[in-house]
């Protein structure tokens, strides 16, 4: 009998052992073992109900993307994951994560320009996988925060779908929507003006790291002020968050 080839060969491993072995043959051993991680951490964040929680005891973790352009469906990528640990309203700056990515395509001028990553300087970066995998490790279990949180998660899912065909099933915490909560008459929630008006040091913008410390400053001010108006569980945080 011959040995199957291609999808028939897949078929074959995953009935005598599962899945991990069918992609392991597919991928190869390395690449297995970190989709399996990855299908593994969303797999058991759909069992979390961090909802009672309180606030004050809650870890996040703070992140922030640089991509090639907006659109990850025209084939733009991921250029550098930045993230840092919170728990409650203190941020742990020696617990961070900071990667480039080599997105296998060619930055746009424009982006060099805005970011600073340079072609040369993703060449030997690592793969999206390799990152991506690194960068849920470090999540883990934890809820994410981020400013204007619809184009990292945008990318973040095409990214999981694409290496593991799985969505992010984190709770992501927007830091525009609660600002948009917190000061409804304000005329710009731009990062960069958020900052400003409540104290922050502007470091280095559009640095994937630098943004996402930038930012767990900004929600630690803004939780300070939702400790304020009695609201101690994030389950609480939603109710009104979703009454704007």
């Amino acid at each position: 009998m011959k040995e199957p080839k291609g999808v028939g060969r897949m078929w074959s491993l995953y009935k005598m052992g599962g899945f991990t072995p069918a992609i392991a043959s597919m991928l190869g051993s390395q690449n297995a073992q970190q989709m399996a991680f990855i299908r593994s951490v969303n797999k058991e964040q759909r069992k979390q109900s961090p909802l009672d929680m309180l606030l004050r005891e809650m870890e996040f973790i703070v992140f922030d993307l640089e991509t090639t352009g907006f659109y990850p469906s025209n084939g733009d990528e991921i250029i550098s994951f930045g993230a840092v640990l919170m728990r409650g309203s203190e941020i742990y700056s020696s617990e961070t994560f900071y990667s480039l990515v080599n997105p296998k395509r060619r930055i746009p001028r424009a982006i060099v320009e805005l970011t600073g990553i340079t072609n040369e300087m993703v060449e030997d970066a690592p793969d999206l996988m390799q990152v991506l995998h690194d960068f849920m490790e470090f999540v883990g279990k934890r809820p994410l925060v981020a400013h204007a949180s619809g184009h990292d998660k945008q990318f973040l899912n095409a990214a999981l779908w694409r290496t593991s065909k799985v969505n992010l099933n984190h709770r992501v915490l927007d830091t525009m929507m609660v600002a948009k909560w917190l000061e409804p008459k304000r005329d710009s929630y731009a990062l960069d003006d958020l900052l400003e008006d409540s104290g922050i040091t502007i470091t280095q913008r559009h640095h994937a790291l630098e943004d996402s410390l930038m930012t767990a400053e900004l929600w630690q001010t803004y939780l300070r002020r939702i400790f304020e108006r009695n609201i101690n569980t994030l389950g609480d945080l939603y109710a009104y968050l979703s009454q704007r």
